[in-house]
């Protein structure tokens, strides 16, 4: 009884650190997002004015998606080999460090063009980070949950970045409210310094969490790859695309996120306060509904919920710019609250349904490398949005119709994906035929119905 108590423990630690995780990467992501929106125009490209310096300093948001390829590789390879719990140790220091630096870097007008460089050089750190947070995070929890809890578990890996948004819209609300002289001298330095006091926590829980059993196991029987991404690639490159390309749900998240807070703030004149408190209540529901879509999913599948949320999205994403082109507050947040139920459903279901597509030996990196390549399009979706920008009251149609397209492709990606849900954690990632059933994977089944 006190094993599958301890178990049952680990399970919910590993969960909460994968959250905490999220947490930390989301808000340093939502953070810079925001100050790139609204104020690094102003700090980091002041000699280039208007419109054209708002589109530099949003630019910069999506180069630190150049860095998360590469580092996928290189993370996801270590991640393989050594374990998940060491390079999400690694990976939290990193974003965290990161940020802490940005909001310590002087402006423009104290370095000059350095300033823009170390900016840059500073996000690129942030996406290296990134490259392998989410992934290994997936997989520690993956390893560590219940059978017949997969999705719910790993569900509080996207509750976190939820969360995370949250938690950086609170703290830039007030910071948003500051005289101007205030917001660009010091203000917004405020939100990217508080970033250490949160890694710091999240290091303290991570700590705690031993490497997966089926890892250990896995690496004392088999060995490792030496090198991860060539079975990866000749074995798995089916599931390597599926995954890149249900990934592009990412564009819906920059798009609304990014894009459209500067696209209402700037164009369609809703004040900078009202779009801040409709991301407040629009993450506020998403926390609530993930887990219940995992929840659902842990029923039923999870093709069926990834599907209908990301359809759902590509509908919804025209009422949510049409309701920030009236100027109605109200409306405002309808659109966004609308968003979050649907998006949340896909949301929900990516730690589970990217994770298991893999088996253990390739598991980091097959996750990290085909989301980065995946989300690398959501990175400069607020760059492209501004360039799809038209003229006048339905501007904003062609952004519309470029982020619906996207949500089609990740929905239709899914289709094609195996069902996961019921298979055990030996036979994710085995071809169908193969994945028999095996006293050790029923004996793994008795020991996650016990600890369920």
């Amino acid at each position: 009884m006190s094993i599958s108590i301890s178990a049952a423990g680990v399970s919910r630690r590993a969960a909460l650190g994968s959250f905490l995780g999220s947490v930390v990467e989301y808000y340093d992501f939502f953070i810079y997002g925001t100050a790139a929106a609204l104020v690094f125009n102003h700090v980091f490209f002041p000699s280039v004015g208007g419109a054209s310096g708002t589109l530099a300093a949003v630019a910069t948001f999506g180069v630190g998606y150049i860095a998360r390829p590469v580092g996928s590789v290189i993370l996801g390879h270590f991640g393989d080999r050594l374990g998940r719990r060491r390079l999400l140790l690694f990976t939290v220091v990193l974003m965290g460090g990161s940020t802490f630096l940005i909001g310590l870097l002087p402006g423009y007008s104290t370095l000059g063009t350095g300033a823009p460089i170390l900016l840059v050089l500073l996000r690129l750190c942030q996406g290296l980070s990134a490259a392998g947070e989410q992934a290994g995070a997936n997989s520690l929890t993956l390893e560590h949950a219940p059978g017949k809890k997969r999705a719910l578990y790993t569900s509080w890996t996207m509750s976190g970045t939820q969360f995370g948004i949250l938690l950086g819209t609170l703290v830039f609300i007030p910071i948003s409210a500051l005289p101007n002289e205030a917001l660009l001298g010091w203000g917004w330095r405020v939100p990217f310094l508080l970033s250490a006091l949160f890694v710091a926590v999240v290091y303290f829980v991570r700590r705690s969490v031993p490497e997966p059993e089926i890892f250990v196991e896995t690496k004392a029987a088999e060995g490792v790859e030496k090198y991860p991404i060539v079975p990866l690639l000749k074995n798995h490159w089916r599931n390597m695309v599926r995954v890149v390309l249900c990934s592009i749900l990412a564009v819906v998240g920059s798009v609304t996120g990014i894009f459209g807070l500067a696209y209402a703030t700037g164009t369609a004149g809703v004040p900078a306060a009202a779009m801040l408190w409709a991301g407040v209540v629009s993450n506020l529901v998403g926390i609530i509904v993930m887990p219940l879509w995992a929840i659902l999913s842990d029923r039923v599948g999870r093709k069926p919920i990834f599907v209908g949320g990301m359809a759902a999205a590509a509908v919804l994403i025209f009422p949510y710019f049409y309701f920030i082109g009236t100027g109605n507050v109200a409306l405002v947040f309808l659109g966004g609250i609308l968003l979050s139920v649907c998006g949340g459903a896909a949301g929900a279901l990516q730690p589970a349904f990217y994770t298991e597509m893999f088996d253990t030996k390739v598991r980091f990196s097959g996750v990290a490398i085909s989301t980065q390549l995946g989300v690398l399009l959501g990175g400069f979706a607020p760059t492209i949005g501004y360039a799809l920008l038209q003229p006048g009251r339905t501007g904003w149609i062609p952004v519309a119709v470029f982020t619906a397209v996207c949500c089609l492709v990740s929905a239709g990606s899914a289709l094609s994906a195996r069902e996961t849900r019921g298979l055990t954690l030996r036979e994710l990632g085995k071809p169908a035929s193969s994945a028999t059933t095996t006293l050790a994977a029923a004996a793994e089944e008795l020991d996650s119905l016990e600890a369920s």
